[in-house]
């Protein structure tokens, strides 16, 4: 954690939107200096004909609005997701909508999808890729539906539309908690027409599904059929859960909203691991919820994920994590004998 954790005890006395704003800002800044932290070769790969020089992601709902694309590359991430944005610009839900639990290590927040919409990112995201050079993250974009919207799988399929030709990938999020009646898109009559429409929308890009931790694996191994049918290229796994399991007695377990971090490991892994032997390789699968360590990025990589996101753990354990992370993980695959982290994927998953 560094010095990092000399200055997190101030910056848990603001708001977390606020320190939140702060952050963003000091990786604008990161921007405009030489280098980054370097990747060793063990962890590279090509995943639906992209060039990942590292498996450590950004997690959409970090940099909404693709304000600090170039400064998540600099401290160690190898790609970053932005998002999630609806075709127009949506406040989100009243504040406060963000809660830490300091004691599990998580978060609940019922943010709603705020960001500034399609076109302003549109801008942003043309210029990224303008400049953007051969060391810069993998960009992703996540997109979803407006609150208010009367058609939410047209929503889908005018982002796709939209960032066919910016995004390296695009991650259809149809898990959100925090937009009433989203999550019920993941049943497979609405999921099934999205991922049609999305595919015609955007026929040469990447395309993954978000999906909930809260799922029947029924549900998750009906959505990863569908998924290989219409020729969706993997799946995350997962969002933030409903559940309140390991954070009942915290002060605010009965607020509403997604609850990330440390509670969502273990079911999001599970799920993952159940997923990844359902779809026989067919699907890559990011795995996502409570990587806060090596060893528990490695855990989601031997369930089947290819690659992980983080979001929430850097909060706690600050803007170095990515490359602790990396380093560790080499470190790990090595001593377990492997020449690739292709090799580790889905090792436990049996």
């Amino acid at each position: 954690m560094g010095v990092y954790k000399f200055l997190r005890p101030a910056l848990f006395t603001l708001p977390p939107e606020t320190a939140h704003r702060l952050t963003i800002r000091s990786l604008q800044a990161l921007a405009h200096l030489p280098g980054r932290t370097s990747d060793d070769y063990i962890l590279s790969q090509k995943l639906f004909g992209l060039d990942f020089a590292n498996p450590i992601g950004m997690a959409a709902g970090f940099d909404k609005d693709g304000e600090a694309m170039a400064g998540i590359g600099k401290v160690g991430f190898g790609f970053t997701e932005v998002g999630t944005l609806t075709p127009l610009p949506q406040e989100g839900n009243p504040r406060p909508r963000v809660f830490r639990l300091v004691p599990e290590q998580g978060l609940i927040n019922r943010l709603g999808f705020n960001n500034k919409g399609q076109v302003d990112a549109l801008r942003r995201l043309s210029l990224y890729r303008a400049r953007r050079h051969s060391h810069g993250p993998i960009l992703g974009v996540n997109i979803g539906a407006n609150k208010e919207s009367s058609d939410r799988i047209a929503d889908y399929e005018m982002g796709a539309a939209r960032f066919a030709n910016l995004a390296d990938y695009l991650t259809v999020n149809i898990s959100s908690p925090n937009t009433p009646g989203l999550r019920d898109l993941q049943a497979a009559t609405a999921v099934s027409e999205i991922m049609k429409r999305v595919r015609a929308a955007a026929p040469k890009v990447p395309v993954l599904v978000k999906i909930a931790p809260d799922l029947d694996i029924e549900q998750a191994q009906e959505i990863a059929s569908l998924a290989v049918r219409y020729k969706i290229d993997g799946l995350i796994i997962s969002n933030t859960t409903i559940s309140r399991e390991g954070v009942a007695n915290s002060k605010y377990a009965a607020q509403a909203g997604g609850v990330s971090g440390q509670p969502v490991f273990d079911m999001s892994t599970r799920m993952l691991a159940e997923v990844y032997q359902a779809s026989q390789g067919d699907l890559t699968l990011i795995g996502v919820g409570g990587v806060a360590t090596a060893r528990q990025a490695y855990a989601k990589i031997r369930a089947g994920a290819s690659l992980v996101q983080l979001y929430t753990s850097m909060i706690y354990e600050g803007p170095l994590l990515a490359a602790r992370l990396k380093r560790d993980l080499a470190e790990l695959l090595r001593t377990d004998g492997f020449a690739s982290i292709g090799e580790a994927v889905g090792q436990d998953a049996d």
